[in-house]
């Protein structure tokens, strides 16, 4: 959104464009479905998915394997948007989550994981 040639972002936290395994369930639905993330912050991640369960606010159940820790991240999200990536019928979707709950055990986990990630990121170039 541009609201007087001023970038306007409405997250809270910066998105990261890592891949992480997940592993999640649909509440309400059965079996176990597999992703991989495309961009991941301290209050969601955003996937590509071709099941058609996942629908707005949908509760979802993840593991999320984290590369370093001794095991994955549980954590409970709800869809909050959800788009067919191209007209063509089996095509996938992107799926935005939003985590309503993060394992107490694996907070700290999660969000070193998160600050590391940052931590390394290339430097900007003053020059540009």
């Amino acid at each position: 959104m541009k609201i007087n040639d001023r970038l306007i972002e409405r997250r809270r936290y910066i998105r990261l464009r890592t891949p992480i395994s997940v592993e999640y369930t649909v509440q309400e639905a059965e079996g176990v479905y597999k992703a991989v993330t495309k961009d991941i912050s301290a209050d969601g991640l955003r996937f590509e998915s071709y099941a058609k369960e996942l629908t707005v606010d949908c509760i979802i159940a993840f593991s999320l394997d984290i590369s370093g820790a001794h095991n994955p991240v549980h954590a409970k999200g709800k869809v909050v948007w959800k788009k067919k990536l191209s007209l063509e019928d089996k095509a996938p979707y992107d799926v935005g989550v939003e985590f309503t709950e993060i394992e107490e055990d694996n907070k700290n986990t999660f969000l070193k994981f998160l600050c590391d990630i940052i931590y390394n990121l290339p430097k900007e170039s003053k020059d540009a």
